[in-house]
This record gives C-alpha cells, structure tokens and sequence, in this order.
C-alpha cells in the first residue's frame, strides 16, 4: 500500500498507453446518443389521463453496466501503462585524506589587520573548509606557547565545528611554538590509515618557545611522509595588535614578524607549499586553492530497483469486465 501512496518515487514503462483514456469521453458521449435516439418524442395535447409507467428497480441500475465497461477501460489504461515504484540505494567508495589544522592562538593573532581580527577571521575559513570535504576525517591542533589537540580526526564535523567556534585566545600559555604545533598534529596523524595525510600550520608569527624544535618536528613530519601546508598571517608591515599594560589592554601599532624562511622549508622539505595571507579573502583564497590541491575521489555507484505496481489495476479491469458480462447475461438480460 505504500508504494501507491508514495507518488515521488512511480514511475511508468509504457506511458502512452494512457492514450486509450480517450475512448471514455468518445463511449459517454456515444452512450447518450444512444439514450436519446432509443426514446423517441411524442406530442400530446394533454397528459391527462395517462398514469406515469413505473420503471423498475433493475432498469433503474442498468447504467452500472455502462460505469463498470468505464472502470475496466480506466483501470486496464493504467495497468497497460506499468505503473512501477522506483528505490535508488548508492554504494560510495571514497579514498578520504586525513586533515589535521594547526591553528597559531598566541596574542598576536588579536591583530586587527583581519576583521574582526586574526582569529575569527581564521576560524570563519576553518569552518567553511571543513563543510567543502564532507568525505574526509578532520582534526583540529591549537598551540601558542604550548600545544593541544582540540579536536582528533574525525567524520563528525558537526562535533569539529564546534570545537573550531570555542577557540579563543588565552586558552593556551601565550607565546609561539611552531614546534609544538606541527609536532603535535603529526602526532595525531601519526597512526591515520587515510590515502593520503595532510596538515595545514597556520602562524603569525616566530618560534619562540616550546619543548619541541620546530626542525625536530620537520623530520617527524617526513619519517611519517605527511604533507605540510603552511601559512603564514599576517599585512606586510605593521598591524594594530591589542597588548596587556599596567594601564589595562591598549592597542598598539607593531611589526608583523613571520618566519617565512622556516615555513616555507617545511612546506618544501613535506611535498606541500607556503601561503602568505594578508587579509580575509586571501586567507579564505588559500583555503580554496589547498581545498583544489588535496581532492578527494569519490566513486558513487546508483543502483535503481524498480517493483511492478500494475496487478491490482489489471484485477480490477477483470472483475468490471467479469461482473458487467455477468450481469448483462443474468440480472439485465430481459431489460429492453
């Protein structure tokens, strides 16, 4: 019954059969040709004196004859033309990447040459990126002057998404350890079984701290054979970057210093590539361009079962067709 009712997924094989549908106006309209030819007119001058002839209860139902020959042409049009109920299932074969983001959330990323500065501007393109590779496993590293694994790779992005809303800076132990960041994101990728393992190192700034060289985590990162994309945030120049004082926090104008040098060897020592981000679209342009260079393939098999819905419509056209003839032969046989 629910395959009749669920009118999204019927489809028919032999459609134009529902031509035959056009011999039902032809048959009325011929039946009241007849109906009028059978009942002459005669004038009289008066009705008085003639009584009203009873028409018997058996004349009065010989129209159903008329309406089970329409039914039967309905129901046999449809039945002809295979109504049939369609389910779609699709086998996807996908060979994901593992992504680890390492994300720099030292004080310096309150820089407001980003708006509103460099963190939110960071996490809006995370989010966004993380929507783009719905296939993939995800994970999020947060450091500053140490490291943390916010988020390990995962399928659920909905759970990594809101791990990427709450980063905030003060999290961490302020300082940069670029390091202990890339360290760490190895680490979570270390035992990944992904076709192919990636991390994207985003920092404002120079390693400055950490218990791990930023070299030594180099060399993990290749004994491991993971990709490393690197960015770098930040104008050229100077940037006005919120900074604690006696007085109370106040903005100040200061240097914008980035260890290009260092991550642009990682990225090149890794098989990946260094970005510099100036500003919001360019940070979100480098996203999209390391989106494009890490595709995932997916292959989606469709498999289309089709269930023949005509039977009960062919039943129906013989039982109208078998019940008119039986009553035209039985009940109405005398009926003139």
């Amino acid at each position: 019954m629910n395959a009749f009712l669920d009118w999204k997924h019927i489809t028919f094989a032999q459609p134009y059969y529902f031509a035959l549908l056009l011999l039902i106006p032809i048959l009325i309209w011929w039946q009241l040709r007849s109906k009028k030819r059978d009942n002459p007119a005669l004038r009289l001058t008066t009705l008085r004196g003639i009584n009203p002839a009873h028409v018997g209860s058996r004349a009065q139902l010989r129209p159903v004859l008329f309406i089970l020959r329409i039914i039967c042409l309905a129901a046999l049009s449809i039945a002809l033309a295979r109504p049939q109920s369609s389910n779609t299932t699709e086998n996807i074969d996908s060979e994901g990447i593992d992504i680890v983001m390492s994300m720099d959330m030292s004080g310096s990323m309150l820089a407001e040459d980003f708006k509103p500065n460099r963190i939110e501007a960071a996490k809006d393109v995370a989010l966004k990126f993380v929507d783009a590779r719905p296939t993939d496993r995800l994970g999020l590293v947060i450091f500053a002057g140490e490291s943390f694994t916010m988020c390990p790779i995962t399928i659920d992005h909905n759970v990594l998404k809101e791990q990427i809303s709450q980063i905030r800076n003060g999290m961490l132990t302020d300082g940069t350890s670029i390091g202990m960041g890339l360290a760490t994101a190895v680490e979570r990728l270390r035992f990944s079984k992904g076709k192919s393992r990636v991390i994207i190192l985003m920092t404002d700034g120079v390693n400055n701290t950490g218990l791990i060289d930023p070299n030594t985590a180099l060399e993990i990162a290749k004994a491991y054979k993971i990709r490393v994309y690197t960015i770098g945030v930040g104008t050229h120049g100077q940037a006005m970057i919120p900074v604690p004082t006696a007085a109370g926090v106040q903005k100040q104008m200061m240097n914008v210093e980035i260890d290009e040098a260092l991550l642009k060897q990682i990225a090149a020592e890794t098989g990946g590539k260094y970005f510099r981000a100036t500003g919001n679209k360019s940070l979100q342009d480098v996203y999209t361009e390391i989106d494009k260079m890490e595709k995932t393939k997916v292959d989606i098999t469709s498999y289309k079962h089709y269930a023949e819905l005509f039977f009960p419509f062919a039943m129906l056209a013989v039982i109208c067709l078998a019940l008119e003839m039986l009553l035209r032969y039985t009940i109405f046989r005398t009926i003139t």
